[in-house]
């Protein structure tokens, strides 16, 4: 079990709350937490003893629960030195390289994020990747070093708790110097792609165009909700795929399609601190935008 302790000392305006008010409160458990903890003898305990949920808790009283993992990683150890733009005891938010894949056949030798994460934290260390980007994609990537953080990470996804930013080259000139693509995404069937259907679930995608030259435009990007695929399947609607993207019409201009999460803002669920990071563009989308003198 990876190991995590959260606590509480409780307050006044506290006293006289039962054990799980605290813990879906101000500890910000999740109902299924909670009933998980349960079965844990001793996960929860006030002033060091083991108490159940439905015991009261006054003020002064010290609560405390353990909320790491029970079960151990499942990644074998390998793959790349991770590139760490952040870390703290919950979260470890990474510049992701192009070629490899957030989860894989580790076990095979497959480099994959999974694998460095095992390499960097250990083998027995969770992995719970939060924003996860394409085996051709780079950059910021977040990941919680538990299932507690986790959860409370997913609830802020695609909101202005949690933002992400995109820098992509695509072919063609966009419509508008900046705009909103709305558009619904449904996966081909029969096939592991998506298009823009009007069955799709909804998508939303804001742009900027950055500069434009010798047939390609440099775009920044913020994706409003969460899709499979969605910067690359909203940008080939519009007739401008990613340079590089052979699955969606972007051509052989570049080994893997330009698409770079460049920057990354988050509220942290647990100290409420504004957590900021960017991530360098990568060597083979500069050389292509010098090739067509595209200036930033």
């Amino acid at each position: 079990m990876s190991a995590r302790t959260l606590g509480l000392t409780v307050s006044p305006e506290q006293d006289g709350r039962r054990v799980r008010s605290l813990l879906q409160g101000p500890l910000g458990l999740s109902a299924g937490l909670v009933t998980r903890l349960k079965q844990r003898p001793g996960a929860v305990r006030l002033n060091g003893q083991a108490v159940r949920t439905l015991d009261v808790a006054h003020a002064g009283d010290r609560l405390e629960v353990d909320v790491g993992d029970t079960r151990e990683g499942v990644f074998v150890p390998g793959g790349p030195a991770l590139d760490i733009l952040y870390e703290d005891e919950d979260l470890l938010i990474i510049n992701k390289p192009a070629g490899i894949a957030v989860h894989g056949r580790s076990e095979r030798g497959e480099p994959t994020i999974g694998a460095a994460v095992a390499r960097y934290l250990g083998s027995a260390a969770p992995f719970h990747p939060v924003n996860r980007l394409d085996r051709g994609t780079t950059g910021a990537m977040c990941a919680a070093k538990n299932g507690y953080m986790h959860d409370r990470l997913r609830k802020i996804l695609h909101t202005d708790a949690f933002r992400r930013e995109y820098l992509a080259v695509a072919c063609g000139e966009m419509p508008e110097r900046a705009g909103v693509i709305d558009l619904p995404i449904a996966r081909v069937p029969g096939e592991k792609r998506f298009h823009t259907a009007p069955e799709g679930l909804a998508s939303v995608t804001r742009y900027e165009v950055l500069g434009s030259a010798g047939g390609l435009s440099l775009l920044r990007l913020r994706p409003e909700t969460g899709r499979t695929h969605q910067i690359r399947v909203h940008l080939a609607a519009l007739g401008c795929p990613i340079a590089g993207d052979r699955l969606y019409g972007g051509g052989t201009l570049a080994a893997r399609p330009l698409l770079h999460s460049a920057a990354l803002y988050l509220v942290h669920p647990l100290t409420g601190a504004a957590v900021s990071v960017t991530a360098p563009m990568p060597e083979d989308m500069q050389e292509v935008l010098r090739a067509h003198e595209i200036v930033l």
